[in-house]
Formats: structure tokens, C-alpha cells, sequence
């Protein structure tokens, strides 16, 4: 079973601006654009991103990657077609350890985008977020429902500084014409996530490999809708490329609710860790129930997600896995070229991107 699709190609020679391109889903988002045929500037400041995910990229004749910080004005001499800005932390370790600058990242970074975008006449995507409906007391959560946000709490800097990026881009459409696109990203998972950013998946996994008690945050009962990360890629390039009446919000995000205790006993079975549950108290404004309604999705992109749980789990903890191995988490010489071999017919499925991951960790690695 295969988890690819075809996406509605964008001009030939197109080039894509990602911001945020080194981190967790901006650099799959690399991947897919560079796959079918797109000339990629990858920026990134690298707070929360890592040269590593985009090493194999690095030598791309298609791939440039400028060190950079969407909080300054960007000048770029050439054309740019499309821009992506994922630029944020999404953790609350992290956007919570520097709240100023995660907002100032939210507002201005967004705006020196839609600027850029202005210049370059470029369609531009804003990677929004579930947490613009706070602890909602809508669900599941439309697009239309208006949210239920603290406005002076402590997730405020990431909740309100999304809100805020949604209004300068419906704002640079109305005044200025710019195409926009924004996507409303529900809780994503995968290969390539940090395995100290604080968020379930990750941490899960990691306190299982390692026999460390599980966290869980509250009684476990609140739930969360897990789409893995090849999933919302291929949603995020069909929203960029819909008709430019289609400007959004449109919710990305797997409908399938899970309880946090569940996704927990699942890492436990599939690991096969002996670690125990330990619970302790809910940080304040965690939402209690997250789960999108996707009908915008499915209507105008023809978009759902295709990854079972099950299988985006076992590969996110084969990924993790080999992380916590080996100092260098690089394939063996043997499993690169025939990834390269097989790269060459079009994207990795994820089961293949599994298997390498599970051969690989059989392999002997240099210390």
C-alpha cells in the first residue's frame, strides 16, 4: 500500500519561497516541491530548524538555503512565484520561552512576507494554526467558528500572533490584491520532529524508547486529531495551487479524535516499552478537545488525510528510533543509493521511508 498522490503541478521553472524551511514540516515541504520539478529558497533562522533536515538538499541544483530571519526585510534580486510562510515555533516549549519575539514573528514576519509577496507579484501561504480556537467550545471546529482564545495567557504569543497573521493577510488581499492562501494546521506528527520540543508525539515516543515514564498532562482524557506529516504537505500544495478564489482559512487536520491516554498505550504497544503512565497537572488554557471539520478540504482541494495512525506512528518511531542511536542520523551507503535509485521514479512511500529506517538501525554506524 502506497500513500502518494499527484498534485495539480505549478507553472514550469516555478520557484517556492519557504520560510521556515528548515524545520519540521517545512523541509518535507522542500522535499515534495524539489520532487516535482520547483527551484526552492529555503529560509530559515534556525531556532527551531536544523541543517540536518535539509542536508541531502544542500547540493540540489534546485535548492538554495539563506540563513534568515523573517523578522527583517528580505531582499531578494530573483523572480518568485509562490511563497510559503511557516516561519514560527509551534511548540509552547519553545514559542513560550521567547513570547515577544514569537509574536513579533507571527506580525512582522508575516508582513515582510506578504511584502515580498507584494514585490514579486507571488502568491503567498500563511500557515495558521488550531490554536486561533483556543479551548473551543464549538466541536468539532469549523472554519467559521470564531474561537474561545485568552487573550493574556501564557499560549496567547502563538494563539493571538496567528489570529493577527490571518488579519494582514486578508487585509494585503483586500488592499492590495495579493493572493492569498491560508491554512488552519490541526496537531501534525512525523519524522523530523524535535525530540525535545515538548509536544505529545514526540515526547511519547522518546520517553518510551529511552524507559522514561510517560507524561501525560491532565487525567489523559482531552483529545487531539494526529495528521501525519506526509498528509498535510500534499494538503498544503493543493491549497496553494486551488483557484485564487480560494483563499481559505481551510482546516488541515486528520478527523479522527483520539484521547491522549490512547495515543500514549498506542507508542507503549508499538514500542514495545515496559515505561508507566505518570499524570500530572494540565498547563493552563490546554485546549480540552481538538478536532477540524474538513469539509472546505475535501469540497474545494479534493483533500483528506490517507495515513493510518498506526502506520504514521510505527514510522515516526522508526525515525526516532535511529535518532536516538546514532549521533548521525545518516542512511548507510547501501540504503542511500537505493533510495536514490528509487527517488528517481518520484517521492518515497512511507512504508519504504520506514523500511530504510528499520534496515538502517540493523546496520553498524561509525562513532
Amino acid at each position: 500500500m502506497t500513500f502518494q498522490t499527484r498534485v495539480r503541478a505549478p507553472r514550469p521553472t516555478s520557484t517556492a519561497l519557504i520560510a521556515g524551511g528548515a524545520g519540521f514540516i517545512g523541509s518535507h515541504l522542500c522535499d515534495a516541491l524539489l520532487q516535482r520539478g520547483n527551484r526552492v529558497i529555503c529560509l530559515d533562522n534556525l531556532f527551531t530548524g536544523t541543517i540536518a533536515n535539509i542536508r541531502p538538499l544542500l547540493n540540489h541544483p534546485n535548492f538554495r538555503f539563506i540563513e534568515h530571519d523573517v523578522r527583517e526585510p528580505l531582499e531578494i534580486d530573483e523572480s518568485i512565484d509562490r511563497i510559503y510562510s511557516l516561519a514560527c515555533p509551534a511548540s509552547p516549549r519553545h514559542y513560550q520561552s521567547d513570547p515577544i519575539g514569537t509574536m513579533n514573528t507571527c506580525v512582522i514576519g508575516t508582513m515582510n512576507m506578504l511584502e515580498l509577496a507584494r514585490r514579486k507579484s507571488a502568491r503567498v501561504l500563511q500557515a495558521s494554526t488550531s490554536e486561533v480556537y483556543g479551548d473551543p467550545e464549538i466541536h468539532p471546529q469549523p472554519e467559521s467558528y470564531l474561537g474561545n482564545v485568552n487573550p493574556i495567557g501564557p499560549r496567547a504569543c502563538y494563539d493571538e500572533g496567528k489570529r493577527a497573521a490571518e488579519t494582514l493577510m486578508f487585509d494585503y488581499h483586500r488592499q492590495h490584491g495579493v493572493e492569498i492562501k491560508v491554512a488552519r494546521i490541526f496537531n501534525t506528527y512525523g519524522p523530523r520532529m524535535l525530540e525535545n520540543d515538548g509536544r505529545v508525539v514526540s515526547n511519547f515516543i522518546v520517553q518510551a524508547l529511552r524507559g522514561e515514564p510517560i507524561t501525560i498532562y491532565g487525567h489523559g482524557t482531552q483529545t487531539r486529531s494526529f495528521c501525519f506529516v506526509d498528509d498535510l504537505v500534499r494538503g498544503l500544495q493543493l491549497l496553494m495551487e486551488s483557484p485564487a478564489a480560494v483563499t481559505g482559512p481551510c482546516n488541515l487536520g486528520n478527523p479522527h479524535e483520539v484521547t491522549i491516554e490512547a495515543i500514549a498505550r498506542e507508542v507503549l504497544s508499538y514500542t514495545r516499552s515496559t515505561s508507566p503512565l505518570r499524570f500530572e497537572s494540565l498547563p493552563k488554557d490546554d485546549p480540552k478537545r481538538r478536532k477540524p471539520v474538513i469539509d472546505i478540504a475535501e469540497r474545494s482541494l479534493g483533500w483528506r488525510p490517507r495515513v493510518a495512525l498506526k502506520d504514521g506512528l510505527q514510522a515516526t518511531i522508526a525515525y526516532f528510533s535511529l535518532r536516538l542511536a546514532t549521533d548521525a542520523p545518516a542512511l548507510t551507503p547501501a540504503i542511500a543509493a537505493s533510495r536514490t535509485a528509487r527517488t528517481a521514479r518520484g517521492r518515497l512511500t512511507l512504508a519504504e521511508r520506514r523500511d530504510d529506517v528499520l534496515k538502517n538501525l540493523k546496520q553498524p554506524h561509525a562513532q
